[in-house]
């Protein structure tokens, strides 16, 4: 159990990523494993600045490369101040979103082309790659509506962000853009059904965990 592992979160709006994070996080912990869990964009005080940019109502439209350009400078202080140094420790991570999402938002469903994506996962990730991809899947709709109620009940009934506040195709592109990479990498992505209840999904996260990672131990 000591030996560090990298494990990531992905899926649309409103799938459950930040709460399935959370509770694998309290499971690992109490089986005696130290993880940190950490998110993107964000994970660092630079990045964290980034991430408000990004994802800022008012933040002036622009291009797909430059907003795969801005998640990658994030990306690449988050790497070198928090999750490398982490893993060297020994420790577990936890990533709330990593490289996928940007090649699901900014590719598949943005139109940046695949090529740019690829070199500038190899120029800032290399080798620093998830030992293992859960993936939550849910109909678009669905995540948009639970995002919209996440919302409802926060402080001061906040606005949807950039993303959320695209349309209902996009959301779409982005679900089947998730689909077509846990199918491509069946290796490192588990596919897990969003639409059940929240500890539902825990057990079969913590299932692939076991399997996959802790060598099929209880």
């Amino acid at each position: 159990m000591a030996t560090a592992r990298f494990i990531t979160f992905e899926g649309g709006e409103g799938s459950g990523k930040s709460t399935q994070a959370r509770m694998l996080a309290d499971r690992l912990w109490a089986a005696g494993v130290d993880v940190l869990v950490t998110r993107e964009p964000g994970g660092s005080p630079f990045a964290e600045q980034v991430r408000a940019l990004i994802l800022h109502p008012a933040t002036a439209p622009h291009s797909a490369l430059s907003e795969a350009l801005l998640f990658y400078a994030a990306r690449a202080d988050h790497l070198d101040k928090t999750i490398r140094p982490a893993l060297a420790a020994g420790r577990w991570v936890i990533c709330d979103r990593f490289s996928d999402s940007t090649r699901v938002y900014q590719s598949i469903a943005g139109g940046l082309d695949a090529a740019t994506i690829d070199r500038l996962e190899s120029l800032v990730v290399g080798g620093t790659q998830p030992d293992l991809t859960l993936i939550l899947d849910l109909a678009a709709e669905a995540g948009l509506a639970r995002a919209a109620m996440r919302r409802q009940m926060g402080p001061a009934n906040g606005q949807p962000d950039a993303y959320e506040k695209r349309d209902l195709a996009f959301h779409e592109r982005l679900r089947a853009g998730y689909l077509a990479i846990a199918r491509s990498e069946p290796g490192r992505c588990v596919l897990v059904d969003g639409s059940a209840a929240p500890d539902a999904i825990a057990a079969v996260v913590w299932t692939e965990v076991q399997r996959r990672l802790l060598g099929g131990a209880p």
